[in-house]
C-alpha cells in the first residue's frame, strides 16, 4: 500500500445526507466521493472515514445544547454510512468521533500507516464549515509539513455561505483548496 498519500472521507453519514441533518448539497457530492475513493483505491492508496458518534446523553452535551438535534447516535441507522459508501467503509478504516474534530486522528492516521506520517492528505465529506474544517486544522498542525488538500467540490457546508467562507480560511492556513 502505498502511503505517500491518503484521503479521509468526513462524516458522510446517514443524519448528514438525509436524516435529522440532512442537507441537498451533502445528496448532490456522493458521485463525486465515490468517484474520488475509486481513484485512491484505483493507486492503492489508503482511504478513510470519520463518523461522528454521540450518545443517548447527547441532549445533555454541550453541543445537545447548542444544536438541539439529536443525531448520529451509536449504534442508530442514522450513525451509518451512508449506503453508496458503506461497502468502502469498514470499521478498520473508520475512526469514530464525539465531536467535531478529532484530536486522535493524527494519530490514528499514522497507526494505520505503520508510525508514518503521510505526505499527503485529502479530505472530503461533510460539513464544511464544522467537521472538514476542524479535522483540516488539528491534521495541519499535526502535521506541520504535509500538504493538507480540502476538496471543496467534494464537500457540502450547512449553507453554500458557510461552506464557502470556511474554504477562505482553510486557505488562510495554509491548506490547499480545489
Amino acid at each position: 500500500m502505498n502511503k505517500e498519500k491518503v484521503l479521509v472521507v468526513i462524516d458522510m453519514q446517514k443524519d448528514f445526507v438525509t436524516g435529522a441533518l440532512a442537507n441537498e448539497d451533502a445528496q448532490r457530492i456522493i458521485d463525486a466521493i465515490k468517484e474520488r475513493i475509486e481513484e485512491y483505491r484505483a493507486q492503492g492508496l489508503p482511504v478513510f472515514f470519520t463518523r461522528d458518534t454521540h450518545g443517548q446523553n447527547y441532549m445533555e452535551t454541550q453541543e445537545g445544547r447548542l444544536l438541539p438535534v439529536p443525531h448520529c447516535i451509536k449504534g442508530t441507522d442514522g450513525w451509518q454510512i451512508i449506503d453508496q459508501l458503506a461497502d468502502e467503509a469498514a470499521d478498520e478504516n473508520t475512526l469514530d468521533k464525539p465531536t467535531f474534530g478529532s484530536l486522535d486522528l493524527p494519530a490514528w492516521i499514522s497507526q494505520k500507516l505503520g508510525g508514518e506520517a503521510p505526505g499527503e492528505i485529502e479530505l472530503c465529506g461533510v460539513c464544511t464549515d464544522i467537521c472538514v474544517i476542524s479535522n483540516a486544522m488539528i491534521l495541519k498542525a499535526a502535521y506541520p509539513e504535509t500538504t493538507v488538500i480540502v476538496d471543496g467540490e467534494r464537500c457540502a457546508g450547512v449553507t453554500p455561505e458557510s461552506h464557502s467562507t470556511a474554504l477562505e480560511a482553510m486557505k488562510a492556513c495554509q491548506i490547499l483548496v480545489k
